[in-house]
């Protein structure tokens, strides 16, 4: 199966939604309600305006048509960018969708002027961010809010 990768590409609300529900196993968000959003309001605010508000781009992946994969590519306007939501669909597992997704967000980011692409995983995903993905360990921390 052919799978398409596009920097910035079209994202479809309800598609990204369900593509995240099914890999993170959670709910998919409620439909947004009318009326105006508030500022930070994720459940009222579409995934595009996200993404266009806060990312330097992100990736998607389609095979048929239909979104096989995603990783978002958050940053603060200068050399460092974020690995942010990596996720590919269960039907294109074990076929290389996410390391492709994260080559193409390096490349992209590389080419922005970015020097430096972060991210953060649970431990049972450091085979394919180390190994798959090439990122070496470092320091980090964490504060839960």
């Amino acid at each position: 199966m052919l799978i398409r990768y596009e920097w910035r590409g079209a994202v479809d609300d309800a598609a990204l939604d369900a593509l995240h529900a099914e890999g993170f196993g959670r709910p998919a968000t409620p439909a947004r309600t009318t009326g105006p959003a508030r500022t930070g309001d994720p459940a009222r605010t579409g995934w595009r305006e996200r993404l266009e508000r806060h990312s330097l781009g992100w990736v998607c992946a389609r095979a048929d048509g239909s979104l096989a994969g995603f990783v978002n590519v958050a940053w603060g306007g200068g050399e460092h960018a974020f690995l942010l939501d990596t996720v590919v669909a269960r039907r294109n597992r074990h076929e290389g969708v996410g390391a492709r997704l994260v080559a193409v967000a390096a490349e992209e980011a590389r080419g922005a002027g970015c020097a430096w692409l972060h991210v953060d995983f649970e431990e049972r995903l450091r085979p394919f961010y180390l190994d798959a993905c090439g990122f070496r360990e470092t320091s980090a921390g964490l504060l839960a809010l």
